[in-house]
């Protein structure tokens, strides 16, 4: 436990310190944990690839995610050029593909291509999240 709590902080001041921006999905190692939400309402399963350009259009939609509904949502990030396992888990078609899990773990939502935050917003909460309000470190 406490070697996942080390890497989960090593991993966050990782991607604070190559994007210049707290929270910023990175995109080092095969998955990426962005959120770590101890019992997450929903999880957003981003996969696609670091060198594919809706997947980076994907990055700061990710992050705002992250940072508007914090542990209510866990966000994480698989490279599937580096590692197809997810890929093949999740038998996608086409990157970029994101895949929303409920709380047990059953996908409710898929879609394939680039998400708009905007709908994200909306699917989170048609399923009963909330944005934070206010300031948020």
């Amino acid at each position: 436990m406490t070697g996942k709590v080390l890497l989960t902080g090593l991993l966050s001041l990782t991607l604070m310190a190559c994007s210049g921006k707290g929270g910023t999905p990175g995109t080092t190692g095969t998955a990426q944990v962005v959120t770590t939400a101890a019992d997450p309402i929903v999880t957003f399963i981003e996969l696609g690839s670091v060198n594919c350009i809706p997947c980076k259009k994907m990055q700061p939609v990710m992050a705002d995610i992250e940072h508007k509904y914090g542990p209510q949502v866990k966000v994480m990030f698989y490279d599937v050029w580096k590692d197809d396992a997810p890929a093949k888990q999740y038998g996608i078609r086409l990157i970029p593909t994101q895949v929303f899990l409920d709380r047990d773990g059953r996908e409710f939502f898929r879609h394939e291509g680039f998400l708009p935050e905007d709908d994200i917003d909306r699917l989170l909460t048609e399923k009963g999240l909330q944005p934070r309000t206010g300031p948020v470190s």
